[in-house]
């Protein structure tokens, strides 16, 4: 059996609302596990808690209720982390560095050695189709371009575990496919991918398994093969509002 890479129980947040000054619960009783290799997809309205669940599991934000372990460890915990590549949703850049810099930069963050970091930039540089403009200012990159320097960056390290927020923003259908493409390299190196996307396409092409969200409840989790037995994302796309319309009937 596979080891479970990431372990979710219970986990919960509240948080206080400025306005009316009370407690609002966005995300409940999360419960979910992904094993080792496998490609799991998060989709779900916005403001759903897709993006709380990952703060959540990074140790990035505290929970009121429950846990979360990664790799075998606590949420947040540093040697975790370092076998973890993370593109949030909103990514910030220091736009007067070129792509190869912040990677170079991202790269002594994990404290890799100067001549692996050059070997690895010039890598994902290539591999995200940026090598043309990596010597740019990131001040003069479109929002696409920043978008595939975050996944680079997220590489960087040579991570077992990835987690991708909408990993799809900003790009082109080109831009897509590239995605698709470094996704199915990663599954074929074993990577562990989870990533949130409103893309059901992309969702149902590179995932083994999804979980819809809604109203910061996990409602159910299911393999893609079950859902899109003809490979078509409508298939996927029935499922998901379906399960959604489901959730307001109640």
């Amino acid at each position: 059996m596979a080891d479970v890479v990431i372990q979710a129980t219970n986990l919960s947040k509240e948080l206080t609302s400025s306005l009316l000054r009370r407690k609002v619960r966005i995300l409940s009783g999360l419960n979910l596990k992904v094993v080792q290799g496998e490609t799991f997809g998060l989709i779900g309205p916005n403001g759903a808690g897709k993006t709380t669940s990952i703060k959540l599991m990074l140790g990035l934000m505290r929970p009121s209720e429950g846990t979360a372990e990664i790799l075998g460890m606590p949420a947040g915990d540093k040697r975790a982390l370092a076998q973890l590549g993370y593109l949030p949703e909103n990514p910030y850049f220091y736009s007067h560095l070129t792509g190869a810099e912040f990677l170079d930069f991202a790269g002594q963050l994990f404290g890799i050695e100067k001549k692996e970091r050059s070997e690895r930039a010039r890598e994902l540089t290539e591999l995200v189709g940026l090598a043309e403009a990596a010597d740019t200012q990131m001040r003069k990159y479109s929002k696409g371009m920043l978008q595939r320097l975050g996944i680079a960056q997220s590489l960087i390290n040579r991570p077992q575990l990835i987690f991708w927020d909408e990993p799809m923003s900003g790009l082109d259908p080109i831009g897509r496919k590239d995605v698709r493409r470094i996704l199915f390299h990663l599954k074929e190196n074993g990577t562990t991918i989870f990533f949130n996307s409103h893309l059901l396409p992309d969702v149902n092409e590179v995932c083994d398994r999804v979980g819809v969200m809604n109203k910061g409840q996990l409602i159910v989790q299911e393999e893609v093969k079950n859902i899109s037995q003809g490979g078509s994302y409508k298939d996927l796309e029935d499922f998901f509002l379906e399960v959604i319309a489901g959730q307001g009937a109640r």
